[in-house]
């Protein structure tokens, strides 16, 4: 494993969803520009990175995910010189710009997937998965497909959609009852891997610092420890770490000790994957409503850290020394963390992000608390996500500011309420949750303790039982982070915790109090409270 990215130790992500984010021509979709636009706003957060999911040619009928030209913006949002554009404005301001890299399936629009979906063999034709016949046993392979597409005598894999057909990067243990399975060394795969390298290439040589891998553990198929999908990313990095040695790779893997070991930077705890996340903030998960147990991010303070901290350490544990895990405020992908909750719990929430190790992500209008609206009907394959999607709230002007087109021309409908967040109404008041949050990222940015290398030792964390109280350090800085999300007031005693202080100065103060009597550490909590302490 190559050394750390400098870069990330300090970084902290802002998630812009194009579409959503801001529109300048008028026809109720965001655009590059709009972002351009923008960006002085976006510097303001202590933001160093953005993170912009897919804008490249798509039919959009999975918002993006399902491209049909890889090296071109989707005209929607601009041109490739927008792109250029973009990229320099951001660096002018000292902030990077990392594009998503949907590097295991195309659209069915892609020209690729076009040729390679006819009768005549060409050079595209190995391209994606196939079966060797529309009426052969297919299904006890284990992948999905679909059939009757076209005259190839064949049905395609998919990864998702039906539009997201599978490229074709071997099968790691191909099935001898599936002749049609090719191993991860014949021509197909190489050509498809080079290919993806040939992509990464032409938006960094443009000037992009890193992607974001969407289903980045998918490539390789039949691959049960993933000592495939491993080695494809090992040589990507190889490569990366040659050629261009200062490119961050940002995994959707959910699986940090796999994907740092396959040569990424930074991997997820979110929604899937390695579980916790939902225990910190779902309510409810969009993707399903069996599986509810509270969260230990509410009011109603029936939640347990230990479904997070028993898992997230051991990660943690793993990986520290070559990368980050990331927790971020949500995605493009589930729910808001403003949803049953309302800005006091926002506050304990954003003090838990901003001062947990790894590299955090704040997803855009979560600096202003802008809701999940539920109910919303399906827009380019969101379903049950698209009540997270909906456009930035810049002002009370028309559409919110967000677009000067017809309403009916907008992407997805704005919150209604008369009371909806908007920068505007926040931008000038000092107690508003944006310029909380922007304390926050300015603790963070001045601090190597709270850095996504600094230390981390859990001080206070038993299940079923509140506060969560932690430390966070680096040589001789060092703070105490208590968190009480529950809506009544919580105490702590913690015996034999000698910190190795004469005084707690609070310079994050939310209703928390400390005290070191030499034996014990005694810690109130009000409802709903935080506290940041630095320790003298």
């Amino acid at each position: 494993m190559a050394k750390k990215i400098k870069w990330l130790e300090n970084a902290v992500f802002y998630q812009l969803y194009p579409q959503s984010f801001n529109d300048t021509n008028a026809d109720g979709i965001g655009d590059i520009p709009g972002i351009i636009e923008k960006l002085d706003y976006i510097r303001s957060l202590g933001v160093s990175v953005i993170w912009l999911n897919p804008c490249f040619a798509s039919p959009f009928y999975d918002a993006g995910y399902d491209v049909a030209d890889f090296y071109r913006i989707a005209p929607r949002y601009g041109t490739n010189d927008d792109m250029k554009t973009l990229i320099a404005e951001a660096r002018k301001r000292d902030m990077r710009i990392c594009l998503d890299l949907v590097a295991g399936h195309s659209s069915i629009d892609c020209e690729w997937f076009q040729k390679s979906a006819s009768p005549e063999k060409n050079e595209y034709t190995d391209y994606y998965i196939w079966t060797d016949s529309v009426w052969g046993d297919y299904k006890s392979s284990g992948q999905r497909f679909i059939n009757g597409f076209s005259d190839r005598d064949g049905c395609y894999a998919i990864n998702f959609f039906y539009s997201q057909p599978a490229l074709n990067y071997g099968f790691w243990e191909p099935d001898p009852k599936h002749p049609w399975q090719q191993p991860y060394d014949a021509p197909g795969p190489k050509a498809v891997r080079a290919e993806l390298r040939k992509i990464m290439k032409f938006w960094l040589d443009m000037g992009a610092s890193g992607f974001r891998v969407d289903m980045a553990s998918s490539l390789v198929k039949n691959d049960p420890n993933s000592e495939g999908i491993i080695m494809l990313w090992k040589e990507i990095r190889d490569w990366l770490d040659k050629d261009y040695p200062e490119t961050a790779l940002i995994a959707e893997w959910c699986n940090p000790e796999r994907a740092i070991a396959a040569g990424f930077d930074v991997d997820f705890m979110i929604h899937f994957g390695v579980s916790g996340y939902e225990r910190l903030f779902f309510h409810k998960n969009v993707f399903s409503y069996e599986d509810y147990k509270p969260p230990f991010f509410s009011k109603e303070g029936k939640g347990d850290i230990c479904a997070f901290t028993d898992n997230y350490m051991k990660q943690y544990n793993l990986t520290k020394a070559d990368g980050y895990i990331s927790v971020p405020t949500a995605n493009h992908d589930f729910q808001r963390p403003n949803w049953n909750r309302d800005e006091a719990d926002l506050r304990v929430i954003h003090t838990f992000i901003m001062t947990w190790p790894g590299v955090p992500v704040i997803y855009y209008g979560d600096e202003i608390g802008m809701k999940y609206l539920e109910g919303l009907r399906s827009k380019e394959g969101g379903y049950g996500r698209t009540g997270t999607r909906t456009p930035m709230q810049w002002s009370s002007d028309k559409n919110a500011g967000f677009s000067d087109g017809a309403e009916e021309s907008l992407y997805l409908p704005i919150d209604s309420a008369e009371n909806r967040p908007t920068v505007q109404a926040q931008e000038d008041d000092p107690e508003s949750i944006l310029n909380f949050m922007r304390s926050l990222t300015k603790l963070r940015n001045s601090s190597k303790a709270l850095s996504a290398d600094g230390g981390l030792d859990i001080v206070y964390a038993q299940s079923g039982k509140y506060p969560f109280v932690y430390t966070r350090y680096s040589g001789d800085e060092r703070y105490l982070i208590v968190v009480n999300p529950a809506g009544r007031a919580e105490s702590a005693t913690i015996a034999g915790y000698l910190c190795p202080f004469t005084a707690a100065e609070a310079v994050v103060a939310g209703g928390v109090k400390v005290e070191n009597n030499g034996k014990e550490l005694l810690i109130n909590a009000q409802p709903c409270s935080y506290g940041v302490f630095k320790i003298n």
